[in-house]
């Protein structure tokens, strides 16, 4: 305790005497101020420093702050170079989806313009298939017209040619038959052949080439209007479409002949109450002073009864 308390006084006693000591000691101020000056910097090295020291704190100070500034500055400048930087991959990304909406458009429109062609191309190809087969199934059928045309008209040839040998063949026959009627007509002229079976031939010969019925008709002249006196009249007659045709079939005709056939004719009309609607003579043998008044009388004549026209 006394130690401590010594203590104590000799610090308190020092601070008391000090700075009287220091006043009146001028080698104890200086040994005091080394040491001091040893340990301690002076009050001018201390302003000094100090002011040194706010010195570099002031220009650290405007260092900092310009480089805050210049960092500030700096950063204005990136944020701005950021914006526009942004603002241009904004319109550079507006300017490409455009271009992108743009490019889907028109590769849309394409494809709807190769779609719209495919269809037009495959309506086409539809209508040339069809208009094909339709020109086919033409030519099919023109052929086969073609062909049963040429069968046809094979088979009208060969008819034809069948045809044109049965006529050849007919009229070979007819002149055969017709040989034979002149051989009958001057056999019946001479006596050598009947005039009824030379009549039945000629009658034979209409109705087989006219497809008409001869019809013999034998009345009695009461009044004797053909002969002069009462006695039987005998006449031919073909009846067709309602036409009246009165024929003589006969080996020969005289100029007497022509007018008793006249006679006969008018005695049938008158007989019938009609009037006939030709008169024909058919004989391979007729005079020419009978044919001058068959002529006058309007009576049809022919050599033979293949020659006769039925209709008028």
């Amino acid at each position: 305790m006394t130690n401590v308390a010594t203590e104590k006084e000799i610090i308190h006693s020092i601070r008391n005497q000090l700075p009287q000591l220091l006043h009146e000691d001028p080698s104890l101020r200086d040994h005091i101020l080394t040491i001091f000056h040893e340990r301690f910097p002076t009050r001018v090295e201390t302003e000094d420093r100090f002011t040194r020291m706010l010195n570099e704190l002031r220009r650290d100070r405007k260092e900092q702050t310009r480089k805050w500034e210049e960092q500030a500055r700096k950063w204005e400048d990136q944020t701005r170079r950021w914006e526009e930087q942004k603002r241009e991959d904004d319109r550079k990304w507006a300017e490409q989806a455009r271009k992108w909406e743009e490019q889907k458009r028109e590769d849309d429109r394409k494809w709807a313009e190769q779609a719209r062609k495919w269809e037009e191309q495959k309506r086409e190809d539809d209508r040339k298939w069809e208009e094909q087969a339709r020109k086919w199934e033409e030519q099919k059928r023109e052929d086969n017209r073609k062909w049963e045309e040429q069968k046809q008209e094979d088979r009208k040839r060969w008819e034809e040619s069948n045809r044109r040998f049965d006529e050849t063949h007919k009229e070979i026959m007819a002149q055969a038959v017709k040989h034979e009627r002149s051989i009958g007509a001057l056999g019946s002229r001479w006596g050598l052949q009947s005039e009824r079976a030379f009549r039945d031939a000629l009658a034979a010969i209409l109705e087989g080439s006219f497809g008409v019925q001869v019809i013999n008709v034998n009345e009695f002249d009461d009044k004797g209007e053909v002969f002069g006196r009462p006695d039987q009249v005998e006449i031919d007659v073909i009846i067709k479409n309602g036409l009246m045709i009165i024929c003589e079939l006969k080996s020969s005709v005289s100029k007497s002949d022509m007018y008793l056939f006249e006679r006969k004719a008018r005695f049938y009309e008158k007989r019938r109450g009609r009037k006939a609607n030709r008169l024909m003579v058919i004989s391979p043998m007729i005079d020419d002073r009978a044919r001058e008044v068959g002529e006058k009388l309007g009576i049809e004549m022919y050599f033979d009864s293949m020659y006769v026209p039925v209709e008028p």
